[in-house]
């Protein structure tokens, strides 16, 4: 997953980081999404969590609004910020309630450790930088979910239908709008990473690989309240 071709600007950053993307992204709790062999449990434990992640993702959108300098920047950030309100916290909420999880269940969570480090250390490379470090800080997440779903397509242990108990998570993120969506985020990146300095970079890479091994910690929980 990290010894593609390609010679982008954010497939440097992401080759810098590759342990840990590799550890991400083929973890235990994806290996069992795939296989529909993750116990049940674990998989609501991670939804559960992921309602609380998606709110503090918004305010990161909300922070991207705030940090834009230009037009198109405002845009993007609003968009993705109204999607995720709009759009993708209801459609979470349709998804647990087919999980026995309710929505009040959902709004009266304490949030466990991993998402609280998480989440905070977004918002908090956001605050300490500048767009470019938030887009880099909250990447894992987006682009690496789109990695993710192209990965567990390929392997032949994957089982896809309703054989697997997880096959709308699946499809959700082998969808052509969450890759198309993952393409413009790299795309952004590309740009703006280019031309950076040597030093710049070496910070990116750090946010990048530290935002990486919260996104392993997560899948780890889930495992974990199992």
């Amino acid at each position: 997953m990290t010894t593609s071709t390609d010679s982008t600007p954010f497939a440097a950053l992401l080759a810098r980081c590759a342990p840990e993307w590799d550890a991400y992204c083929r973890h235990a709790f994806v290996r069992g999404l795939a296989a529909g062999t993750l116990p049940a449990e674990a998989f609501r434990r991670y939804l559960r969590q992921d309602y609380l992640f998606l709110v503090h993702f918004a305010r990161a959108w909300g922070l991207a609004v705030y940090k834009s300098r230009t037009i198109a920047e405002l845009r993007q950030g609003l968009d993705s910020l109204k999607t995720i309100v709009d759009l993708e916290m209801g459609l979470h909420v349709d998804y647990c309630a087919r999980w026995g999880i309710v929505e009040a269940e959902l709004d009266a969570l304490p949030e466990a450790r991993e998402t609280m480090a998480y989440t905070r250390y977004v918002l908090d490379a956001g605050h300490r930088g500048d767009l470019l470090d938030l887009h880099v800080a909250l990447a894992p997440c987006l682009v690496g979910y789109a990695d993710i779903a192209r990965w567990i397509e390929t392997q032949a242990s994957t089982v896809r239908g309703p054989a697997n108990p997880y096959e709308a998570w699946i499809a959700m993120y082998a969808s052509e709008e969450f890759q198309a969506a993952a393409r413009a985020e790299r795309d952004w990146l590309d740009a703006r990473l280019a031309g950076q300095t040597a030093e710049r970079l070496d910070g990116l890479a750090s946010t990048f690989r530290d935002a990486t091994r919260l996104e392993i910690d997560f899948w780890q929980m889930g495992l974990d309240g199992a």
